[in-house]
């Protein structure tokens, strides 16, 4: 199996995903880890990333799956995947995909990014990601609210999945 953490910067697709990983002893991979060196450098700038920026890296991440999938191994990958086209992508021909949708007010969101130290993303591109959010609707991914503890999400996503 495979679960994708997904949501805007903020939402703590990372935190979550390592608590979920943990949980399970499984592996975890962090979507920053497949970026280009010119899309952080974009990020680090300010500059939001096009829909031609993030395909090879949408297209990394489905690979990873991929070879996880093929080897039989279970994995938790955290990844914005705004749009239902970037979800088609990282799915591809997988069969055993599943989404958890943290989802956050712009406002926890924005507290969240501007307490963050240290990351390329940065909190101005913030209002970037919220206009390509493209919210999966609940037969896509199980939504959770993102302002649960890191506990409580990990234990909604373990039932929800039977894991």
């Amino acid at each position: 199996m495979i679960v994708v953490i997904m949501g805007p910067a903020g939402s703590g697709k990372t935190a979550i995903g390592t608590a979920l990983a943990q949980a399970l002893g499984w592996s975890f991979s962090d979507a920053d880890q497949f970026h280009s060196a010119s899309n952080i450098s974009k990020m680090e700038t300010g500059i939001p990333l096009t829909d031609e920026d993030r395909r090879p890296w949408l297209e990394s991440m489905h690979q990873a799956m991929s070879e996880a999938s093929i080897a039989g191994k279970d994995a938790v990958f955290a990844c914005s995947a705004l749009r239902r086209s970037y979800r088609d992508i990282l799915i591809g021909e997988l069969s055993d995909v599943h989404f958890v949708y943290l989802k956050a007010s712009p406002e926890l969101l924005a507290k969240r990014l501007s307490e963050r130290q240290g990351h390329f993303m940065k909190p101005g591109m913030l209002t970037s990601q919220l206009q390509a959010l493209e919210e999966p609707s609940e037969s896509e991914a199980l939504i959770v609210d993102a302002a649960l503890s890191i506990a409580e999400i990990v234990q909604l996503i373990r039932t929800s999945l039977n894991t």
